[in-house]
């Protein structure tokens, strides 16, 4: 990954770029002859993020970064590669006329996930792919109260409930036999986990997920996950969910979770009823 960054930074500079590495990766790819920046710094002082790595690694950095409106562009280092769309093996074809002005912007859409106990929110987290609300460590099925734009829909029985925006819908959802969306769409969808019949929705209307029945002893966690729900996989094993791609928390009964469309601007997130997508990505 060391010569992969230096590469990349060498091609940049010589296209009159000024470079800067994010904090963590220059730690875990021993980097120290370049500015240094965490990700807020980055968003808050660069024109550019170039994401080396997978689909994983985008959403993680895409959530962090879309407070910022900082553009992004993906060289897939990984194997699919739906939105890192760029070959290693031929970034500098692909960026040279890119960095000159010539590229189509593909604006994405976000939703961000709250959970609310007792008129507290306790916890927060944007989502550029899906949220995932799963049964954890609970052995049956959990029972989910699901309203759209303020009206009740179904109380849906299930192992866990997929909610994709169209960008996730060809992720986990499709895995799971749930209907697929383009990404400039205005539908998301619904997918309850296993494959069962799954719903399309308006992808500007929010979302609301209650827990309607005691259907377990109340102290017992639900989890909810954002952007990378394969890490629920580790959590089986007491792995900490501690990948940037992922956030991670728990729901108790009682709690409800807002799922809400979101407009991510360079003066921060602002939650919206309506509209179209948000979240630019260079590709």
């Amino acid at each position: 990954m060391r010569d992969v960054l230096r590469d990349v930074e060498q091609f940049l500079s010589a296209q009159g770029c000024e470079v800067v590495i994010e904090k963590e990766t220059a730690a875990n790819a021993c980097i120290s002859a370049l500015p240094i920046m965490d990700v807020p710094e980055i968003g808050a002082h660069c024109d550019l993020g170039l994401v080396v790595g997978g689909d994983g690694t985008m959403l993680g950095i895409g959530r962090q970064l879309a407070p910022f409106g900082v553009p992004l562009i993906g060289i897939n280092q990984g194997r699919l590669g739906f939105i890192t769309d760029i070959p290693l093996e031929n970034f500098q074809a692909t960026l040279t006329p890119m960095l000159a002005g010539e590229y189509e912007e593909d604006r994405r859409s976000l939703m961000r996930a709250k959970v609310m106990r007792d008129g507290i929110c306790v916890f927060d987290a944007l989502a550029m792919n899906d949220v995932v609300v799963n049964r954890g460590a609970i052995s049956g099925m959990v029972e989910l109260r699901v309203e759209v734009n303020g009206h009740f829909v179904a109380n849906q029985r299930a192992d866990g409930l997929i909610i994709a925006t169209p960008t996730g819908a060809t992720a986990y959802s499709l895995s799971a036999g749930g209907p697929c969306c383009t990404p400039r769409s205005l539908a998301g969808c619904w997918c309850p986990l296993p494959r069962t019949p799954c719903r399309t929705v308006p992808s500007f209307c929010p979302i609301r997920l209650m827990w309607p029945l005691k259907s377990w002893p109340a102290e017992t966690p639900v989890q909810i996950l954002i952007c990378n729900p394969w890490r629920h996989c580790c959590m089986a094993t007491g792995l900490p969910c501690d990948a940037p791609s992922t956030a991670f928390g728990s729901c108790i009964h009682g709690d409800g979770v807002t799922l809400t469309p979101c407009d991510a601007s360079s003066t921060g997130t602002r939650e919206v009823p309506e509209g179209g997508p948000q979240k630019h990505q260079s590709s």
